[in-house]
């Protein structure tokens, strides 16, 4: 049975606070109830089990016990255009942080997903409530593999001698210093995003048919059509042709 983490462990991933859990129905709806009662920016959930993880579109998340990071920081945002394009700084953040605890490359798949080669390691779901036109806060949830789910054996996982403590100090730190980030991707993003794109140059056939070009600093997806037009797509998900 995992314990929960230490203190100097929270103190070190930067964290406020942490909320920890043998088993929940997921670290989002539990960082959804803390936020309601005041919790600040922050504080965190960690799982050992989630009964019902999930991800975007409503699917499921693989989330054995012990098998991975099963994770929810709560922040306050107060920039609507950070918060447009925090899916993608936090896949940043993590892709630098998981760098070096995996055997190859991490590459960042539009908008919420990370990958080993063809196969993933990580995903990325953010949750935010708003109140009178502005953000109230946001539940960044993420899942990360650290061995092959049962159910799932096409997966990315970090080595097997990465701890679940060195994991979460390295994960929480890089997720809320994207978090602070304000206004749009800058060039630098949008450069470091295209060095690691898994889609980059491949055939889509959703959510808009052609070729993938980047991103834009609002955080869409570019993608040329047969006609050479460049859709700026800012919903959905990726389909390889």
């Amino acid at each position: 049975m995992a314990t929960p983490p230490a203190e100097a462990v929270i103190a070190a991933a930067g964290l406020v606070a942490l909320d920890y859990h043998e088993s929940v129905s997921s670290t989002m709806d539990v960082a959804h109830s803390h936020a309601l009662a005041g919790a600040p920016s922050g504080t965190a959930v960690l799982a050992s089990r989630q009964e019902q993880g999930r991800g975007r579109g409503g699917r499921t998340w693989q989330s054995e016990p012990d098998a991975g990071l099963w994770f929810t920081l709560l922040e306050r945002p107060t920039d609507v255009r950070a918060l447009d394009v925090l899916s993608l700084r936090i896949g940043l953040g993590l892709a630098e942080a998981l760098a070096p605890l995996v055997d190859g490359a991490v590459q960042l798949k539009w908008p919420n997903d990370l990958y080993v080669g063809d196969r993933k390691l990580a995903g990325i779901l953010i949750e935010a409530r708003w109140r009178d036109g502005r953000p109230e806060w946001a539940a960044i949830g993420v899942g990360i593999n650290r061995r092959v789910p049962v159910q799932f054996q096409q997966a990315a996982h970090v080595r097997e001698d990465i701890s679940r403590d060195d994991l979460l100090i390295m994960v929480a730190r890089a997720m809320r210093a994207a978090a602070q980030c304000r206004g749009p991707l800058s060039d630098a993003e949008r450069t470091a995003w295209d060095a690691r794109d898994l889609a980059r140059d491949r055939v889509v056939s959703a959510p808009v048919a052609g070729v993938v070009c980047g991103i834009s600093s609002t955080g869409a997806v570019l993608i040329r059509d047969e006609r050479d037009v460049v859709h700026e797509v800012n919903s959905g998900s990726l389909v390889f042709a």
